[in-house]
């Protein structure tokens, strides 16, 4: 096969698996210059038919059902030449089997995105992965690069696309770029300026060596969480360009090449002349108390330190950092105060689908009623959560979801004098319908609470299948319109 690297795109037989963002915006760059695609998906359903139809008539052979993912297709009766995967595909699944089983090249949007960069002044990438936080710190990281004049934008997360933001018309000066332990995987390409891994949580081990991908190839800096010394020892085995440096950050005051804080105010001993004597001030514990969020978490605190990292990395002044982080508006559904009544805050933290996410929002209170509970299995560290942040616990109020039962029963052996109350449930006879459960949850929480309370939605179990958990968030701040001031 040619080599795409040198931009031989054209007549170039490719599979695309998958048809999401991801994979739409892959076979449409691909089709633009000339490669000859199939798209394939197991359905249909959603949005997937419209993208298929607007894919077809680009040129593209779409193939939405079950019965084509049972094999690697062949793309115009020859081989396939190339395997664009998208997000949850297994190695298993018959598709991405059998191109590793030919030695096929298989690449995630990420790769395509690296090499179908512009040719003169590519952005450089400011990249970031962990278990949890992504999300987060690359917006904030996006919103310091912009305080300090740079056209910068952040990419890769839920509903955006790399390549868009990689092609886009007016190319922007440097790009924040969030990374899964899947797109990390495969991408073997990309040469990040700077780079960090956030943390690893219990349930993220067997991503370990996937995650400690996102420091390969870096130039100037490979940033770690000193609290979780796994992240460094990623970097420690990392291949990274010569002169690369090691930055740590830490809630703690900073070392010598490391970003902390000093009282309650954020510094860099990094990326200063005299690091050795000398600190630059990022801003303030306040800075990180940003508009609209009203919770001051711990674990957002070191999320402003990784991003000031990165943003420093690449250049950024010390006031625009600080002038970034009270710009910076919070991602819906991350610790959200929605409402205070009677003294009584009532939080949205519904994206905590895991018992890694959900101990960040418990951490974050000293009395908490929590709204818990939901669908599928339960996180192996579940047990320990409960136990650890037991004495929080004003009270619980559970949701129905077959994984709820493991939650009653770690509350039971860990916190047995805490009171527990299910929301109600109406007799519809299939999946209860989530705004009367909320309406429900969110009136009982309210009996349970008491002046000085956090009311705190973190589910810690995921939504039904092909139910976002935006929509439980957003179910929960509509309950709230119900509370009386």
């Amino acid at each position: 096969m040619s080599d795409p690297a040198a931009n031989e795109w054209n007549g170039l037989r490719v599979v695309v698996a998958g048809i999401g963002i991801s994979g739409f915006a892959c076979a449409d760059a691909l089709l633009e210059r000339g490669a000859q695609v199939v798209v394939v998906d197991h359905t249909d359903a959603g949005s997937r038919g419209e993208r298929g139809t607007v894919l077809g008539m680009l040129g593209a052979d779409t193939r939405l059902g079950a019965e084509h993912v049972t094999a690697l297709p062949t793309v115009d009766g020859e081989p396939a030449q190339l395997l664009i995967v998208s997000p949850g595909w297994a190695d298993d699944q018959p598709v991405l089997a059998g191109a590793l089983a030919a030695g096929i090249p298989v690449w995630a949007e990420a790769e395509l995105a690296w090499r179908l960069r512009p040719a003169e002044k590519p952005a450089p990438w400011l990249t970031v992965t962990g278990t949890r936080g992504k999300a987060t710190t690359t917006t904030m990281l996006a919103t310091m690069l912009a305080a300090d004049g740079r056209r910068a934008t952040s990419t890769g997360q839920a509903g955006t696309s790399l390549l868009e933001s990689v092609l886009h018309p007016e190319p922007y000066d440097v790009l924040a770029v969030q990374l899964s332990a899947f797109q990390l995987r495969w991408s073997s390409s990309v040469q990040p300026l700077a780079s960090v891994c956030l943390n690893v949580g219990p349930a993220d081990t067997g991503s370990l060596a996937a995650r400690g991908l996102v420091y390969r190839n870096t130039e100037i800096a490979c940033v770690y969480n000193v609290a979780d010394g796994t992240t460094e020892q990623l970097v420690r085995d990392a291949e990274v360009i010569e002169g690369a440096r090691a930055i740590g950050f830490s809630g703690g005051v900073p070392a010598v090449s490391m970003l902390g804080l000093v009282e309650d105010v954020l510094c860099d001993r990094a990326f200063v002349p005299q690091r050795a004597t000398a600190a630059a001030e990022l801003g303030t514990i306040d800075d990180v108390r940003t508009a609209g969020a009203g919770v001051l978490a711990a674990h957002n605190v070191l999320n402003a330190l990784a991003a000031a990292s990165l943003a420093r990395a690449y250049g950024v002044v010390p006031s625009a950092v600080r002038d970034g982080l009270r710009h910076y508006y919070p991602l819906p559904h991350r610790l959200n105060l929605l409402s205070k009544t009677n003294d009584v805050d009532w939080v949205d933290d519904s994206s905590a689908t895991d018992a890694y996410a959900a101990a960040a929002g418990l951490a974050s209170f000293a009395s908490v009623v929590w709204i818990a509970g939901g669908y599928g299995p339960a996180p192996d560290d579940l047990d320990a959560v409960v136990e650890k942040y037991a004495t929080r616990l004003r009270g619980v109020v559970l949701l129905p979801g077959d994984g709820t039962s493991a939650l009653r029963e770690a509350l039971g052996r860990h916190a047995p004098d805490v009171p527990v109350l299910d929301a109600a449930v109406p007799e519809t006879g299939g999946m209860p319908e989530i705004e009367p459960v909320m309406r429900s949850a969110v009136e009982r929480a309210g009996d349970l609470a008491r002046p000085g309370d956090t009311v705190l939605y973190s589910p810690v179990l995921a939504a039904p299948e092909g139910e976002p958990f935006s929509a439980r968030g957003q179910a929960f701040a509509l309950a709230l319109k119900d509370v009386p001031a």
